[in-house]
C-alpha cells in the first residue's frame, strides 16, 4: 500500500509520523514517502538563531493543557528537552486609553481593574441573564460578544484576543469554528459564568482547583517550546522517519486513475517526475489544495478557495536591556482595533523563554497587518519597521534604534474560520468520501490553527488512513 503524504508541515508531519508507528502495530505492510516542496521542513515553523537571537518565523509555542503535543513528545522520546514558559509570562497586557493595562488573572480582580468602565464591567456581570442563541445561526465572534458580554468588552478583550490568535476580524469569524468550546460551555451551561463556576467545583472534587484554568488573562495552560526553538519538534519528527521524506519536491499535478492498481498519480516538479499512491493525504494550504483539488473535483477546488487567510508581518527586535524604559515582567500585550496602531501587539520574547537573546539583551517580537488592516502588513520593510518602532515609542516609551532587526513577511499567514467555515469542512469530508476514496485532507485550514490543534488533526488524518487501508483488500 503505497502513501503519500503531501506537505511537511506539523500535521504532516504528525500524520506520517503516526500512519507509521500505527501501520508497525497491526502489521499493515506500507510504503510510506512525504513530500515537501520546500528546501526545508515545518512549514510556517521555522526558528532563526542569528547574533545570538533566536526568532520564530511563525508560531512561537503550544499550550501544555492540551495532550496531545506532549504525547507525540513522549513518543518521540523527546520529553526531556521541552521548555515551559516563566511563570512571569502569565501576565498580559492591553494597551488602551493610552497606558498599558494588566489583565487581571481572577474573577474578583477584573472586577477591580480599571480596562473597562464600571458600565462595562457590571455588563459582564449582565451575562447571566444573557439572550440565548439564535438557533441555525453560525454566529460571529463580535455578534456573540455583543449578546453575552457588552460592546466594551468585544472591544477591550475579544476583539484583541481575535487578533492575536487569528489575526482575524471578530465581525466575520464563526464562534462555532475558532472557538467550539465556548459554544459548548454556553450550551450546557446556559452561559460563561456559570460554566466557569460549574467547572471550578467540579475541579476541586476531583483535586485540580488549584490548577491554572483560563480566565480573564488568556488561555489555561503553559506556552511551552524546546530550548531550539519550535523547530526543534520538526528536526525531532523528520529523524523518526528516515528514508521516507523528500524536500524540493513540489506536487504540481494529481490524476485519478480510472483502471489500474493505484487510483492517484502525483506529478511532481511540473512533471519532471510522477509517482503512484493508493492513499493521498494533502497536508498543504487550502488555497495550494484549491487548484491541485479543482482538477479532481471542482465543487472539491472551489469550496477550498473560500477559506481565506490574513495577511502578517513579523516583526523581531532586539535591544540592550539598559535601552528599555520599562520592565519587560510580562507575556506582553495586545491592541484594541479602536486605538488604531499599525501593529497588532508585541510580545516580550525574551520574557517568556530564556535563550531568546544574548546576554545583556532582550527581544520584542510584533505583529503587524491582520484581517482587519491588511495593508499594514504587506508593507515594504523599512516602512513596517517605522511604524513598529513608532509604536513602541508610544507604547513602551523606546526612544532607541534596535540593535537587531527581522521582518517576516506572510502574505497568507493564518486560516480565516469565516462564517460557514463548519459547513465548508464538512462538506469536503462529504466530497472526498463519496468522490475521491483514499483521499485526506489535513493542517491548520480546518479544525483549528494552533500547534495541539495541528497535531490533533494529522493524527486524526492518520487513523482515518489506518482505517481505510485495513479494510482495503490485501
Amino acid at each position: 500500500m503505497r502513501i503519500v503524504v503531501a506537505g511537511g508541515g506539523i500535521s504532516g508531519l504528525a500524520a506520517a509520523f503516526a500512519i507509521k508507528t500505527g501501520a508497525e502495530e497491526k502489521g499493515l505492510p506500507i510504503s510510506l514517502t512525504l513530500l515537501e516542496r520546500e528546501t526545508r521542513l515545518g512549514g510556517k515553523i521555522w526558528s532563526i538563531r542569528d547574533e545570538g537571537f533566536l526568532c520564530e518565523w511563525g508560531p512561537n509555542g503550544f499550550l501544555d493543557n492540551k495532550p496531545l503535543t506532549l504525547e507525540l513528545c513522549e513518543e518521540l522520546g523527546v520529553s526531556d528537552r521541552l521548555l515551559s514558559s516563566r511563570d512571569e509570562a502569565r501576565k498580559r497586557f492591553i494597551y488602551a486609553k493610552g497606558r498599558l493595562h494588566q489583565l487581571p488573572e481572577s474573577g474578583p480582580a477584573f472586577f477591580t481593574s480599571n480596562l473597562l468602565s464600571l458600565r462595562g464591567r457590571l455588563r459582564i456581570i449582565g451575562e447571566l441573564w444573557a439572550r440565548k442563541p439564535p438557533e441555525g445561526v453560525d454566529e460571529t465572534l463580535a455578534a456573540f460578544a455583543r449578546r453575552r458580554l457588552g460592546a466594551e468588552a468585544l472591544d477591550m478583550l475579544v476583539g484583541p484576543m481575535v487578533s492575536g490568535i487569528f489575526a482575524g476580524d471578530p465581525e466575520r469569524m464563526s464562534l462555532k469554528s475558532c472557538f467550539p468550546r465556548i459554544a459548548e460551555l454556553e450550551a450546557q451551561y446556559g452561559g460563561l459564568i456559570r460554566a466557569m463556576i460549574q467547572i471550578q467545583k467540579e475541579k476541586k472534587k476531583e483535586g485540580n482547583g488549584n490548577k491554572p484554568q483560563a480566565g480573564p488573562a488568556g488561555p489555561g495552560g503553559k506556552l511551552t517550546s524546546f530550548s531550539g526553538g519550535l523547530e526543534d519538534i520538526i528536526d525531532f519528527l523528520a529523524r523518526a522517519l528516515p528514508g521516507m521524506v523528500r524536500t524540493s519536491a513540489a506536487v504540481t499535478g494529481i490524476e485519478k486513475v480510472p483502471t489500474g492498481e493505484t487510483p492517484y498519480l502525483l506529478h511532481l516538479n511540473d512533471g519532471a517526475e510522477t509517482i503512484p499512491a493508493d492513499v493521498v493525504i494533502w497536508a498543504i494550504p487550502a488555497y495550494v489544495a484549491a487548484d491541485l483539488l479543482g482538477s479532481l473535483d471542482k465543487e472539491c477546488g472551489e469550496t477550498l478557495g473560500q477559506i481565506p487567510y490574513s495577511s502578517l508581518s513579523v516583526v523581531c527586535f532586539g535591544y540592550k536591556e539598559s535601552a528599555m524604559p520599562m520592565p519587560l515582567d510580562g507575556f506582553g500585550f495586545l491592541i484594541p482595533e479602536k486605538e488604531k496602531k499599525k501593529i497588532l501587539g508585541t510580545l516580550w520574547d525574551s520574557s517568556i523563554f530564556p535563550g531568546r537573546a544574548p546576554e545583556g539583551f532582550v527581544s520584542l517580537r510584533s505583529m503587524a497587518g491582520g484581517a482587519a488592516h491588511p495593508e499594514y502588513g504587506l508593507l515594504d520593510s523599512d516602512k513596517i519597521i517605522a511604524n513598529t518602532r513608532a509604536a513602541l515609542k508610544e507604547i513602551m516609551g523606546i526612544e532607541a534604534a534596535p540593535d537587531f532587526v527581522k521582518v517576516f513577511p506572510h502574505e497568507k499567514a493564518i486560516p480565516q474560520y469565516t462564517v460557514g467555515h463548519g459547513a465548508r469542512v464538512a462538506r469536503l469530508e462529504t466530497i472526498l468520501k463519496e468522490q475521491l476514496p483514499g483521499f485526506f485532507l489535513t493542517g491548520n485550514a480546518f479544525h483549528g490553527i494552533g500547534i495541539n490543534d495541528c497535531v490533533a488533526s494529522g493524527r486524526a488524518a492518520a487513523r482515518r488512513v489506518l482505517d481505510f487501508i485495513g479494510q482495503a483488500p490485501r
